[in-house]
């Protein structure tokens, strides 16, 4: 599939074969981008877009090491609630 996107006032066409809405992804990273230049105007555009793809990618992290996390306790929750389960079954429905 292909998507036209603007960023920074530049129309990029994009494929992608995933289902991902590419209009608000664009629209994510040129957001990002013009805080970063607005901020700091000295900045030339590639170290704007560099800047902005360190801040997303450290946003991404963040998020992947929250859902990590969470994951984790979810099992141990999961693995507490098989336990309680089992423990409570009759004993012939244990075997």
């Amino acid at each position: 599939m292909s998507t036209r996107i603007t960023i920074r006032g530049r129309t990029y066409t994009v494929r992608s074969d995933g289902e991902e809405d590419l209009q608000a992804i664009a629209a994510y990273v040129d957001r990002h981008m013009a805080d970063l230049a607005e901020r700091s105007p000295r900045l030339d555009a590639y170290t704007v877009a560099l800047l902005a793809s360190l801040n997303i990618a450290q946003e991404f992290d963040r998020f992947r090491r929250s859902v990590d996390t969470e994951l984790g306790k979810l099992d141990r929750d999961l693995a507490t609630l098989g336990v309680l389960v089992e423990s409570n079954l009759p004993a012939e429905a244990a075997e």
